[in-house]
């Protein structure tokens, strides 16, 4: 058997995998990093690219007022009885300096959502915005050949594969047909996005996730760190002591043993595709097969069996053990199922959601992981199958879209068509399509009409909070969020519960150290990502709280490793 010895060893090419390696390496450690897959990036390459992390650099410059002591409270309110102030604290103090460290010795920069609200910004400790940043957009090129074994975005949420950033560049594409600005700013992206395609076979103008990705991977590169793909790893090794000391990898040319001085990191995704564990630990999947993810497929456990073989202990208590987030399945043209989650629809005006009652069940602006915990109640109570739909009007479907359905002028009989957009001329006959009772539905429509007119909603008050605004229409008075749904024909879109990682994950101290079943830690094995079970409480706080933590505990692995303080 070959081998290969390293200070640190690193399972997964996600966010908090490459971020350790980068942080490592910047330290002096001799890093290698295995990933299953043929390309590097997992679900953080597929992602928003969004990180919660509170008194960021960006924010501070920025003249955003926020401090520890507010975000533990916020923290403390959103985890309840679930609160790890141990790893909560360590998170709030390494995250500030996490972030410094990137800006200041990689090619992983970041730009400042001001509005990003919180998503209970009205909780105790909640902020209006500041806390979420995202990696600047990248130019692919600098990966040179290495962009080949980059993980390309989740198709859905492309433009024909074109990438949109969020914030301004967004509304610059919902009003293309009605600003002049938009649209020569829409097409001047559209022109690079073309010659891209022509020159390279793929967008070079990376955003979000993608550009995470790539910056982390950039900074790889230079520091001399490989990335083997198509490496999975087989077996931890351990000495007499049960000190971790590396790990059997399967390569193409054969089965490697790997030693790692210094420590082994599990980043491999957490379990989005394992329906072993989705079926003990997802109410909604009762057989394990009825939820759908967006997660690329390799991520189906990997890390925390591997932990688990070596004494890991599980937390698999947590109120919910993913992030939830409502999806629907838009046909591709091979014939499968695609997955597009509902990020941005659910804030707009003229959108609402119903349950095949016929009845609304939810503030639809409130957050996904909300949306879906409140749908999974309605429909268990009424002893429905577990789906909603959204509902708009003509109007509504032209100017925002509607899931994978663009807005003007792009084309949209072709998803009636193929079963994903349901229209009826009427709300009954909508009503009929979807499988509710049109009595209700219309009820429904009607009641909420009567109020979305003077834009109220007094039954779920959608639009009440800077969370919900931030994602509405600006330019729609008086509220952002609120319309009627009158002018027809109808539609509709099914949903179901989709994730955005999971929650349950092995137990870690605040040095990312996994611990075993006792709460000891185990020598030389440390966790970050969604592999390490999640500060949050089984509760989604606000964007980016799964990417926030995983940079800040892969930071603190590598600084734990090397032995330094800071």
């Amino acid at each position: 058997m070959k081998k290969h010895v390293c200070d640190v060893l690193v399972v997964g090419s996600g966010a908090g995998g490459l971020s350790s390696a980068v942080a490592a390496a910047h330290r002096g450690l001799d890093v290698l990093v295995v990933e299953k897959e043929p390309v590097f990036g997992g679900t953080s390459a597929r992602s928003g690219g969004w990180m919660w992390i509170p008194c960021n650099g960006p924010a501070r410059r920025a003249g955003v007022e926020d401090s520890p002591e507010k975000a533990r409270l916020y923290l403390q309110h959103e985890a309840g009885a679930h609160f790890d102030a141990a790893r909560v604290d360590a998170f709030l103090e390494a995250g500030p300096k996490a972030v410094e460290f990137f800006e200041k010795n990689t090619a992983l920069q970041f730009d400042l959502g001001p509005t990003f609200a919180d998503y209970h910004p009205d909780a105790p400790g909640g902020m209006p915005g500041g806390r979420s940043i995202v990696a600047r957009p990248f130019d692919g090129r600098e990966l040179k050949d290495e962009i080949r074994r980059l993980r390309p975005p989740l198709s859905e949420i492309t433009f024909l594969g074109m990438m949109i950033g969020s914030g301004k560049e967004l509304l610059h594409f919902f009003n293309v047909t009605r600003s002049p600005i938009s649209a020569f700013y829409v097409g001047k992206l559209f022109l690079k996005f073309l010659r891209d395609m022509a020159f390279h076979g793929r967008p070079m103008r990376l955003m979000n996730g993608n550009a995470l990705v790539a910056r982390l991977a950039r900074s790889c590169f230079d520091k001399n760190v490989p990335i083997w793909t198509s490496a999975p790893v087989r077996e931890l090794l351990r000495d007499a002591r049960g000190r971790v000391t590396g790990a059997i990898v399967d390569t193409a040319e054969g089965a490697v043993q790997i030693t790692a001085n210094k420590g082994v990191v599990l980043a491999a995704g957490g379990f989005p595709q394992d329906p072993v564990r989705r079926k003990a630990l997802f109410p909604h999947a009762p057989a394990g097969y009825e939820h759908v993810s967006p997660a690329p497929p390799g991520n189906t456990g990997d890390g925390l069996r591997l932990g688990e073989a070596v004494g890991a202990g599980v937390d698999d208590t947590l109120p919910n053990s993913a992030a939830w987030v409502p999806v629907s399945r838009p046909p591709r043209r091979d014939g499968t199922l695609g997955v597009f989650p509902h990020f941005v629809d659910r804030s707009k005006p003229g959108v609402i959601a119903v349950t095949r009652s016929g009845k609304r069940f939810v503030n639809e602006a409130n957050s996904y992981h909300d949306f879906c915990q409140a749908m999974v109640k309605a429909c268990r109570e009424k002893g429905e199958e577990i789906c909603a739909f959204f509902i708009a009007d003509h109007r509504t479907l032209r100017k925002y879209g509607l899931g994978y359905v663009k807005p003007a002028p792009v084309p949209f009989r072709q998803h009636i068509r193929s079963g994903y957009l349901l229209e009826g001329a009427t709300l009954a006959e909508l009503a009929d399509r979807i499988g509710a009772d049109p009595d209700a539905l219309e009820r429904t429509v009607t009641r909420f009409n009567e109020h979305a007119r003077r834009g109220e909603d007094p039954e779920f008050h959608k639009g009440s909070t800077a969370y919900n605004r931030s994602l509405g229409d600006p330019e729609h008075k008086p509220n952002p969020c609120v319309a009627p749904v009158e002018h027809g024909p109808f539609y509709a879109v099914k949903l179901v519960v989709g994730d955005l990682g999971t929650f349950a994950g092995l137990k870690c101290d605040e040095n990312a150290r996994v611990l075993d079943e006792a709460g000891k830690p185990i020598q030389g094995l440390y966790a970050a990502g969604n592999d390490a079970a999640s500060i949050m409480g089984g509760n989604y706080p606000g964007g980016g709280i799964t990417l926030g933590p995983a940079i800040t505990f892969g930071y603190i692995a590598a600084r734990h490793m090397s032995g330094a303080n800071s």
